[in-house]
This record gives C-alpha cells, sequence and structure tokens, in this order.
C-alpha cells in the first residue's frame, strides 16, 4: 500500500514539472524584437516657415468730398472698373444759414464799395481828360476802381459756391464726385440720402468709395520674431490662397517691419510681398493667404530621419546606435544639421555606409494570441 501511495506521488510530481516545463516553454517560445536598419541617404533639405496674412491690393484709393452735403444720387456700384474722371456720385448742398449769410454780407459790401469808387473814377477821369489832375493820381483810382469789380466778381463766386456748391459754368464742380485713379470700385460705404462731410485740414471727411487696381496686389502678413533674422528682401515667396484651390502665385519680399507687434504672447513683425497676378486667376481684395519662405537650403546632403534620433537626458546631445553584428548595437555621438521636420542633416559621427538602429518598430500581435486572449476574456465573463 505504501509502495502503491509511493509511486502515485511520484507519478504527480513528475507530471506537474512536465505542465511546469510545458508552461515555461510556451511563455517564453514568442520571438524577442528584432529592430530593424537604415543606412543614411543623400538627400536636398528646405527650412520653410509658413506666414498667414492677406492679399490686398497695394494702393487703395479713398474719394471724398471736397463740400458737404447729402448724397444726391450714386451712379456707379461696387465691383466695376472706372477711369480716372467718371462720375461716381452727385452731392447735394446744404448750405450753413451763418456762412451763407456771411456771403450774402460780403456781396452787398463789395457793391457798395464798388458804387463809391465808381462815383470818384468818373469825376476824376473828367478832370483827368481836361489835364488839372496828373496821370499819377488817375492812375492809382484806376487801380482802386478795378480792384473794387474783382472783389464783387470774387464775393458773388463765394456765395454761389456755398449755396449751391459750384461757381456756376464749372466742368468741375465739387458737387460732382469723380475717380481720381483708374481701377475697381471697392467699396461704395455710402447710400443715396447719407449726410457727408467735406475733407478739410480738421477732418478726415466721409468716404464716398474706394478704388484699387487688382493688378497689383501685395501679400500681407506677419511672422515670429525667431525667424524674422533669416529674412531678407528679394526672397522668394509661394502664395497659396484659402479660396483659390490649387493655385500658388509667385512672389518677391519687398519689406520687413523694423518694429514687432506683441500679439497672444509671442512678437509678431509684420512683412509684405509684391505678387504676381495670373491673367487666369481672378483674385478679391482681402482673401486669406499663407506665404511659403525657404530660410535655409542645401542640396546633395547626408540625412537621416529624424524618428531614428536620441538624446542623451544628461547633455540633450543627439546620437544613434549602429550596428555592429546580429542585432548588435553601438552608441554613436553625432552632429546634427537642418531639419525640414521629416530628414535631418548628419555633419559628422556616422558614414553612408553605417546601418542605424530603429527606434520606432515594435513586434506585431498574432492573429492566434489576439484571438486566444479574446476567448479567455469571453469565459471569464461566462464564469462571472
Amino acid at each position: 500500500m505504501n509502495k502503491i501511495l509511493k509511486y502515485s506521488l511520484i507519478g504527480i510530481l513528475v507530471l506537474g514539472a512536465l505542465w511546469a516545463a510545458a508552461f515555461f516553454i510556451k511563455s517564453n517560445s514568442k520571438s524577442a524584437i528584432t529592430y530593424e536598419t537604415m543606412k543614411p541617404f543623400i538627400a536636398n533639405i528646405e527650412k520653410k516657415t509658413v506666414a498667414t496674412g492677406k492679399v490686398i491690393p497695394e494702393d487703395e484709393v479713398e474719394i471724398k468730398p471736397q463740400i458737404s452735403g447729402i448724397i444726391d444720387k450714386i451712379y456707379l456700384d461696387e465691383g466695376v472698373e472706372v477711369k480716372a474722371g467718371d462720375l461716381i456720385a452727385v452731392i447735394k448742398v446744404v448750405p450753413n444759414e451763418q456762412a451763407l449769410n456771411q456771403a450774402r454780407g460780403r456781396v452787398r459790401n463789395a457793391e457798395l464799395a464798388l458804387n463809391n469808387v465808381e462815383i470818384e473814377y468818373n469825376r476824376n477821369k473828367a478832370l483827368f481828360d481836361k489835364g488839372v489832375i496828373s496821370s499819377q493820381d488817375f492812375n492809382s483810382l484806376q487801380l482802386q476802381y478795378d480792384q473794387a469789380k474783382q472783389e464783387l466778381s470774387n464775393s458773388r463766386s463765394d456765395y454761389q459756391i456755398i449755396r449751391r456748391g459750384s461757381a456756376g459754368g464749372s466742368t468741375t464742380a465739387n458737387t460732382n464726385i469723380r475717380a481720381t485713379v483708374n481701377g475697381t470700385i471697392l467699396e461704395i460705404p455710402v447710400e443715396q440720402g447719407d449726410q457727408v462731410i467735406q475733407s478739410n485740414n480738421f477732418n478726415d471727411g466721409t468716404t464716398i468709395a474706394t478704388i484699387a487696381d487688382l493688378g497689383k496686389m501685395i501679400f500681407e502678413g506677419k511672422v515670429d520674431e525667431g525667424e524674422v533674422g533669416k529674412l531678407k528682401v528679394g526672397m522668394p515667396l509661394k502664395i497659396s490662397l484659402g479660396a483659390v484651390e490649387g493655385e500658388e502665385l509667385d512672389a518677391k519680399l519687398k519689406f520687413i517691419a523694423p518694429k514687432g507687434v506683441e500679439e497672444t504672447g509671442a512678437v509678431q513683425f509684420k512683412i509684405e510681398g509684391d505678387v504676381e497676378i495670373k491673367e487666369e486667376v481672378f483674385i478679391r481684395a482681402g482673401y486669406s493667404a499663407n506665404a511659403s519662405l525657404v530660410l535655409e537650403k542645401k542640396d546633395s546632403i547626408m540625412v537621416i530621419p529624424e524618428a531614428l534620433l536620441q538624446f542623451d537626458k544628461k547633455t540633450d546631445k543627439p546620437f544613434v546606435e549602429v550596428s555592429t553584428g546580429e542585432q548588435e548595437f553601438e552608441r554613436k555621438d553625432i552632429e546634427i544639421g537642418i531639419s525640414d521636420g521629416v530628414n535631418v542633416e548628419i555633419v559628422s559621427g556616422i558614414t553612408e555606409e553605417d546601418e542605424v538602429k530603429q527606434w520606432n518598430k515594435t513586434e506585431p500581435i498574432k492573429k492566434g494570441e489576439d484571438e486566444e486572449g479574446e476567448d479567455d476574456e469571453d469565459s471569464e465573463e461566462s464564469d462571472d
């Protein structure tokens, strides 16, 4: 009986050992992670930045009235192409009562002065004809008489200008608002019946219309202070418009602001570039746009993908691991140059023949193991 029990215990122990060995072999049967390698290669790298902004006309001209009044009629609409001298609107003058009264009083004073000088002139002319007075005295009276007549003419013209907006007979009356340049009417911010104020030394006046040449456009945008130092006037730009898909316009940088403006904690510098307009693409003023600028460019240099880089935790210097045998790697400190966000230049540390370890490779999950895991989870849920 003791022998049977003894052999039974031995059998149980053997079976347990076999089961443990099988479990250990199965749990360690998964293959170790195999790292792939990649050699450096020759490529071109462009370091770019993108400036956001808009496309606007190079020059916008605001048409303002030379006299105050009310818009009587508007003859043109926004978007119409005009030439210098085209009539845009007409203003109906509403004279200031005080100014009108002063102008009327000036006319009356001029008439009185002229009548007085005329009487004196006629009396002395008769004496001059008889040789009683000298030629010098008569010439002085003649001058006073002519000046009095001119003063009356000027006062009457001023009175008409205040009353009607024009001296009469003028082809360029102040009441007629005309285009001063060739271009397209971008905006007419007033309507018929609106009151407008004349432009003078103390007031910009009311804008009747804004005119610009849409054939001469510029890009206006902003760049960060960390990149503005790398820009130079004359650099080429590539302009992409949000409203026109698939089209890129060439431009040339012509202005970099000498002073930055702080926006949301960062200092931004204004830039401008002349845009080359294509005939087949119609550009509207104010389109949002992005300008791509090449800050630095190198051709035919040795590069590796940035994903292969590692950085020392203490020195923060870059390094890679280079293959020295079958899944054996050695650390190599390297010096890097410019980067475009995908590839980075290798200045020194490795050669084109070195095989660099790829760190982002992981072991794929086998289908059978995945299904087995799902079955185990299902069985646990059923037991619950």
